[in-house]
């Protein structure tokens, strides 16, 4: 065994997830501006909430961890909205989420990664937006080009 390792990350490195006393997966791992994990000793970002949010306070909420340069939290704001939303809004919180993780895929270097996610995403707002489901003031073409404008040009 690694003699540098804390006596912390030695035990993440066996338990690779941490989970809650129910066994459901908890982000107790410190995590970077990107969500890539770190080692348990490290400190990273503070983690966001894991408690759904109202729709208004989940967008803003998500808007103001993008301009931080955090899409990653952003996806697990909008994920988190997504897995306990009615089901006739999930296209919209699921495909908000999919953009953020293709942004963090592009940030990270990972154009294809990126693109695969932005056509998923992009997909699921195009197909929430044929109906008549409510939107909160979000401008789904708007959110579609921002992403799209990132992962197909990530330099710029």
């Amino acid at each position: 065994m690694n003699e540098d390792m804390s006596a912390e990350d030695r035990q993440s490195s066996q338990n690779p997830r941490d989970r809650d006393v129910e066994g459901r997966a908890r982000q107790a791992r410190p995590r970077d501006a990107l969500g890539r994990p770190l080692p348990y000793s490290a400190r990273g970002v503070e983690p966001v909430s894991e408690e759904p949010l109202p729709p208004a306070e989940t967008i803003a909420t998500a808007k103001a961890l993008i301009e931080a340069g955090r899409p990653f939290s952003a996806h697990e704001i909008y994920e988190t909205r997504w897995k306990s939303c009615p089901a006739a809004e999930r296209e919209l919180w699921q495909g908000m989420a999919q953009l953020c993780v293709a942004v963090t895929h592009a940030m990270r270097g990972n154009q294809r990664g990126g693109l695969r996610l932005l056509e998923r995403g992009s997909g699921r707002l195009g197909r929430y937006a044929e109906g008549d489901g409510p939107t909160y003031g979000l401008d789904l073409g708007a959110e579609t080009a921002w992403a799209r404008g990132i992962v197909e040009h990530p330099s710029s």
